[in-house]
């Protein structure tokens, strides 16, 4: 059985990624970044799964539902 995908807030991405605050907000809205989701009124965080496959590949990385569509 697969892990569930868990909701890393930024302090977790920050220290995942080693990028400062500012460019991970700056990549973001470049769409080169995972966007955050909502997880409460005052509160976001980024699936897992999603910074990890930036991790793996931060050049080439787009967004889930572009990837699938240029399949």
């Amino acid at each position: 059985m697969p892990e569930p995908d868990r909701i890393v807030r930024l302090k977790t991405v920050l220290t995942r990624t080693g990028l400062s605050r500012s460019t991970i907000y700056r990549k973001i809205t470049e769409g080169t970044f995972p966007a955050q989701i909502r997880i409460s009124v005052n509160g976001a965080g980024w699936h897992e799964s999603e910074i990890n496959r930036w991790i793996a590949d931060p050049v080439s990385w787009r967004p889930k539902h572009e990837f699938d569509e240029a399949r």
